[in-house]
């Protein structure tokens, strides 16, 4: 599974290897190795975060799973009819996601939650092997500025050319269409830059392009 554009044991990026071993030593229990896209390998959203978090996907093992970032995206995947439950607990839950699939732009835990640009454009090499797997007109959501730029990139487009903004639609190479909203993360949420109207209005956006 994910194999052509996952890879469990990557340590291309020795910063973030590093890190990987001393919160392994810390945290025994925890993933603390490259978290893998999860949820549909035929989906026609696929949703691009930044990188894992430290408590969260990094000690889970599922993206967006474990911490405050995952509240809003699983209640509304689910909301909008993509999984079988509202939250998203452990690897061993029980959710399923239906035509839905979750990345991040770095798939290992970045220290302060900063990947430096050099981690982002090594680990670009993935995210772009996974977006060649989209079927025509598959939406990409992006949730936050460097997952957007990372998408740009891995499309081989400059930055310039597209504009991050919220609940933005704007149209990619293979009959692609990219959506952007804020990330998902605490802050955002905590202080009303994102809420769940305005979550839910991104997804809004999105259901229509999926049946067009």
């Amino acid at each position: 599974m994910y194999e052509s554009y996952f890879d469990l044991n990557c340590q291309k990026c020795p910063r973030l290897a590093a890190f990987l071993s001393e919160v392994k030593e810390k945290n025994p229990t925890y993933h603390c190795k490259p978290v893998a896209p999860f949820g549909d390998e035929n989906a026609k959203l696929l949703i691009v975060g930044l990188a894992p978090g430290m408590h969260g996907a990094n000690a889970t093992g599922r993206p967006f799973t474990g911490d405050y970032a995952g509240l809003l995206l699983y209640e509304a995947l689910h909301e909008f009819g993509f999984s079988n439950r509202p939250t998203s607990e452990s690897l061993g839950d029980g959710l399923i996601l239906k035509n839905a699939r979750i990345t991040n732009a770095v798939k290992c835990l970045p220290p302060q939650n900063k990947p430096t640009g050099e981690e982002i454009n090594v680990c670009n090499a993935f995210l772009a092997k996974e977006l060649e797997t989209l079927p025509e007109k598959a939406v990409i959501l992006t949730l936050g500025l460097i997952a957007h730029q990372a998408v740009l990139k891995a499309y081989g487009l400059k930055l310039s050319s597209v504009k991050f903004a919220h609940n933005a639609k704007h149209e990619l190479p293979n009959n692609h269409k990219l959506i952007n909203s804020y990330h998902t993360s605490g802050y955002n949420v905590k202080t009303k830059r994102l809420t769940v109207a305005t979550f839910n209005a991104v997804f809004q956006t999105i259901m229509p392009l999926l049946t067009a």
